[in-house]
C-alpha cells in the first residue's frame, strides 16, 4: 500500500475537508397551510403531500388555566 512521502500541512488537511462542512437545511412552504416543511415530506400541520391529504393529523389538546 502506498505511503505519503511528506507530512500534509495543517492548511492542506483543512482544504481537503472543505466538503465535510454542514449545509443549511432547505425549507419550503406548505401550499395548503403555509407551514415551513422539508421538501419531499408530508406536512405535519395539515397532513398533506402534493395537494392531497395523506396523513390524518390529531388536534392538540388545549390546556385550561
Amino acid at each position: 500500500m502506498a505511503n505519503p512521502k511528506k507530512r500534509k500541512t495543517h492548511s492542506a488537511t483543512h482544504k481537503g475537508r472543505s466538503h465535510l462542512a454542514l449545509k443549511k437545511t432547505v425549507l419550503n412552504k406548505c401550499p395548503k397551510c403555509g407551514q415551513a416543511i422539508k421538501p419531499h415530506t408530508a406536512c405535519a400541520a395539515c397532513g398533506s403531500y402534493r395537494g392531497k391529504e395523506v396523513v390524518k393529523v390529531k388536534l392538540k389538546a388545549v390546556k385550561k388555566k
